[in-house]
């Protein structure tokens, strides 16, 4: 059964779903997983999506913080959804579809703007969070997955625009760095971005901050997709679409695409 899932924190489902029934109309993705969706379950839009043939959604969500959802053309049974480190944040739910694939949709904690525990007590948060997700999967070693998300850590050198520059910032810490990195070895879990693209700089996120975010082209890649080694061979095709973050009223971060044969 072949599929292209799609990835993206789209900040605020309610207020930015027309830009999402734009990518479902010019991507038409199998599978969209959205993270920061900023709404209770019951208040996502579901009618514009349904009418492009996204009739599934497995999602969890809270009034103006976090949420995550899966929009499917295919059916999706839900199969939980864990709160990593006792946060009480929706920042994960899991689906699997009728071929017995598991999707895990993530929104990692940002971690705040000081990369110290001590004097910031959301970037404890964040590690504290990976951590319980290294030990989930270590507990129980997923097969037939697939990870995907804003991991909210941007890996590699060539994931950011000057990684000496950002080693002391949120989000490319070696600490943060090494943590996203054994969580990856405790669910065996591949990076199908880099596998299809493995080498040169990829960004999926530019700051609001930035006047002019394309020029300056400060960029990171914090948003994943990641699948477990018996499903990893079957992927392919994987995109960056850049051309998103220049929409009207757009997201900081753009859609991550892959598609699998299975």
């Amino acid at each position: 059964m072949p599929f292209t899932l799609a990835t993206w924190n789209i900040n605020s489902i309610r207020l930015r779903q027309a830009l999402v029934q734009r990518l479902l109309r010019e991507e038409t993705p199998d599978i969209l997983c959205l993270q920061e969706c900023k709404c209770p379950v019951e208040l996502i839009p579901l009618e514009g999506f349904q009418a492009l043939g996204y009739r599934h959604i497995v999602a969890r969500g809270q009034k103006g913080y976090n949420g995550v959802a899966i929009l499917s053309k295919l059916p999706l049974a839900d199969v939980g959804g864990h709160d990593f480190a006792d946060l009480g944040h929706a920042r994960h739910v899991a689906a699997r579809l009728e071929n017995g694939v598991t999707i895990h949709n993530f929104y990692v904690p940002a971690g705040g703007d000081i990369p110290d525990r001590t004097q910031n007590e959301k970037f404890g948060q964040k590690l504290d969070y990976l951590a319980q997700m290294r030990d989930h999967f270590r507990a129980d070693l997923p097969e037939r997955a697939i990870l995907v998300g804003d991991l909210n850590i941007a890996p590699r050198e060539d994931d950011v625009w000057d990684h000496k520059a950002l080693l002391k910032i949120v989000s490319h810490t070696p600490i943060e760095v090494d943590h996203l990195g054994q969580v990856m070895e405790a669910g065996r879990w591949q990076d199908v971005t880099r596998n299809d693209i493995p080498t040169g700089r990829l960004y999926s996120w530019w700051s609001y901050r930035s006047p002019d975010w394309d020029a300056a082209d400060k960029g990171r890649r914090l948003d994943h997709i990641w699948a477990t080694p018996d499903i990893a061979g079957a992927a392919h095709g994987s995109r960056i679409l850049r051309p998103v973050r220049g929409w009207d009223q757009p997201s900081d971060h753009v859609p991550v695409l892959a598609s699998f044969d299975l």
